[in-house]
């Protein structure tokens, strides 16, 4: 019986996109603002163009970074949206 790992290598790799994602965002927004979604959103339609023109895992690893980039940009408006509240502490240094 062969087994097919790659489910497996695709879980784990989804795990670690969001987990990177969560305190990238979180840097971004007290270091940033919001402001920054520009970025998410170039380098998640790069990531997804370059999903579309590969093949393979690398493929399915580029669309789950573009997917992660672009759901980015409504984290960092619930990030600053934390702050608001108190939840996450403002960046002092920032207007």
């Amino acid at each position: 019986m062969e087994l097919n790992w790659e489910g497996i290598f695709v879980s784990t790799a989804s795990l670690m996109v969001i987990g990177a994602f969560h305190p990238l965002v979180i840097w971004c927004e007290y270091h940033f603002t919001q402001r920054v979604w520009p970025v998410f959103l170039t380098a998640g339609l790069l990531c997804l163009l370059a999903a579309l023109l590969t093949q393979g895992l690398l493929s399915i690893l580029l669309g789950l970074l573009g997917a992660g980039c672009l759901w980015s940009i409504r984290e960092l408006k619930e990030q600053a949206k934390r702050v608001a509240r108190g939840w996450f502490p403002k960046n002092a240094k920032r207007n």
